[in-house]
């Protein structure tokens, strides 16, 4: 499966995890990221029971983690000019409202500061320049290349790391 429609289910899904990012050759840029959704009581963790005072903040939450049916999803670049990896809570801090994007958790920019900061350093490109992003729980992964990739799904169970919602 490849094309708009996994795309659409990756934009549909309501969060994400990256869960591997690696360079399986020269230029060439693969990512891997996995829905995940609201699960379990937080408050039902064992390390709770000697913390009375989290136990009481945490009563209403609910874990986001990965479990049986969570969609996994591949994102080869056959090749890429640039990319960067941020921790998300570092990455969300800014002023964005001069950017302009197409999408939900994988963005497609037409005007972004990653596109400007590309312009003003790197030359040489033998097309236009094109900025996206996926917007997950525990990175910000901005990619510049010149053609999108070809998205893969595939349902995979796997254990993450729950975050509280």
């Amino acid at each position: 499966m490849s094309g708009d429609l996994e795309l659409d289910i990756l934009n549909s899904v309501k969060y994400l995890y990256l869960r591997e990012l690696s360079e399986p050759r020269d230029n060439s840029l693969r990512i891997v990221v996995e829905e995940a959704v609201l699960g379990r009581d937080a408050s039902s963790g064992s390390d709770l029971a000697s913390l009375p005072e989290l136990a009481e903040i945490m009563k209403d939450g609910r874990l986001i983690e990965s479990t049986e049916g969570c969609k996994t999803f591949e994102l080869p670049w056959p090749h890429y000019v640039a990319y960067l990896v941020t921790e998300e809570c570092v990455g969300s801090c800014g002023e964005y409202d001069d950017e302009t994007y197409t999408g939900k958790l994988f963005r497609v920019y037409a005007e972004s500061h990653f596109l400007n900061h590309l312009a003003r350093d790197t030359g040489g490109h033998v097309e236009p320049v094109q900025h996206y992003k996926l917007t997950c729980l525990n990175h910000l992964v901005d990619v510049a290349a010149y053609a999108p990739p070809h998205v893969r799904l595939s349902q995979i169970v796997s254990a993450s790391p729950p975050q509280i919602h």
